[in-house]
């Protein structure tokens, strides 16, 4: 049976994209994952490329201004989807980190906290992060004021105060209030 484990993250940022992947691991794996805010950066990076080498993996994503017009559940949810859909095989089962199950998706489960007891949730987990956390890199070249190098679009003081000071910027979340 193919089985696809499907995670996201950056569901609490204030700027960025929420990003989902999807992950299918070969039968025969010695690989260990585990939920990647449990794993350094190094390991994060080293899990990445054994991934993207040896299983099928794929991201979706949907945009500061989709999560503003839609809401982050719904923008998560689609997120995924499109993850799925993003896939080159299709998984006959996908077991999904969180409380429910997209609209739509047949022969999915969802488990909470399943990305610290399920290796393809686990895998998507890695994916994801390291995806994004290179993606909010990248924009930390196109914004420095915000220092999303460091704080990758999470609700830090520095950025915080960065925001105060100069204001949203083009990827920031108008929708999302800082506390």
């Amino acid at each position: 049976m193919i089985i696809a484990g499907v995670d996201e993250v950056g569901v609490g940022c204030l700027a960025g994209p929420v990003v989902a992947s999807c992950v299918i691991l070969p039968e025969q794996i010695n690989e260990i994952f585990k939920d990647s805010k449990s794993t350094s950066e190094s390991l994060r990076s080293k899990q990445f490329q054994f991934l993207r080498r040896n299983t099928y993996a794929s991201i979706g994503l949907c945009t500061p201004q989709e999560i503003d017009e839609m809401n982050i559940l719904n923008a998560t949810h689609l997120a995924m989807k499109r993850a799925i859909n993003n896939i080159q095989i299709k998984p006959e089962k996908i077991l999904i980190d969180g409380k429910y199950v997209p609209s739509g998706l047949l022969n999915a489960e969802a488990f909470i906290g399943g990305d610290k007891v399920h290796q393809q949730i686990s895998a998507a987990s890695i994916y994801a992060k390291y995806f994004r956390d290179n993606l909010m890199g990248r924009y930390a070249q196109i914004f420095p004021k915000y220092y999303f190098e460091k704080n990758k679009g999470y609700p830090t003081q520095m950025h915080k105060e960065a925001i105060i000071e100069f204001g949203l910027s083009k990827i920031h979340r108008k929708s999302f209030k800082m506390k």
